[in-house]
């Protein structure tokens, strides 16, 4: 069985951080790359939203804040590999189709080994910058199993629960999403 990351939206948060949100549902890679030799300081408040938390979607090339773990068939892989070369051709400058290929195969492949979490896991990213480099973290939110001595009705008292990395540290960034939509942002505005 394969497994792949899609988009998944809980809430409309998604279009107001993000300059374009990726639609719920669309195959998902962690997007990195868009930040590859790019210079943090020198994004958008938006674009640096997506650096730190964003999973790219394949089709829109749009962000989610959360993808979900899903089974894929190997039919839909290959379509994710070649959709995805084709934007690396048409939007960010692969040389040609086999070095588009071979780029998306790569990404593809991330997004997999991503997924060994059992299915329905939701999956959350965490970027930060140090000396140049971006270094990715990646948490998961898993279904709480059946509680034994709950009744059906409370079986799942809480939904899920956090699986906490010892020893990780917070980022102390915090989006204001209210100043956001004072600077004019829009929920329709998809550039």
């Amino acid at each position: 069985m394969l497994k792949f990351p899609r988009t998944i939206r809980l809430d409309p948060s998604d279009t107001f951080v993000f300059a374009r949100a990726a639609e719920p549902g669309e195959w998902a890679v962690s997007g990195a790359f868009v930040f590859w030799n790019r210079d943090p300081a020198a994004l958008e408040q938006k674009q640096r939203v997506a650096l730190r938390s964003g999973f790219l979607g394949i089709d829109s090339l749009g962000w989610s804040t959360l993808a979900i773990v899903t089974e894929a068939t190997e039919a839909e892989r290959e379509t994710m590999i070649e959709r995805l070369a084709r934007q690396l051709m048409e939007k960010f400058g692969a040389p040609d189709a086999n070095a588009g290929r071979l780029a998306a195969e790569e990404e593809i492949a991330f997004a997999g080994s991503l997924c060994h979490h059992p299915l329905q896991t939701i999956l959350a990213v965490q970027r930060s910058v140090e000396n140049g480099e971006i270094h990715e973290r990646f948490r998961t939110l898993k279904p709480r199993s059946d509680a034994v001595d709950a009744d059906r009705l409370h079986t799942h008292a809480s939904a899920f629960t956090f699986h906490e990395v010892e020893g990780d540290v917070e980022p102390a960034e915090e989006v204001d999403l209210r100043g956001l939509i004072r600077t004019g942002a829009s929920t329709t505005d998809r550039t």
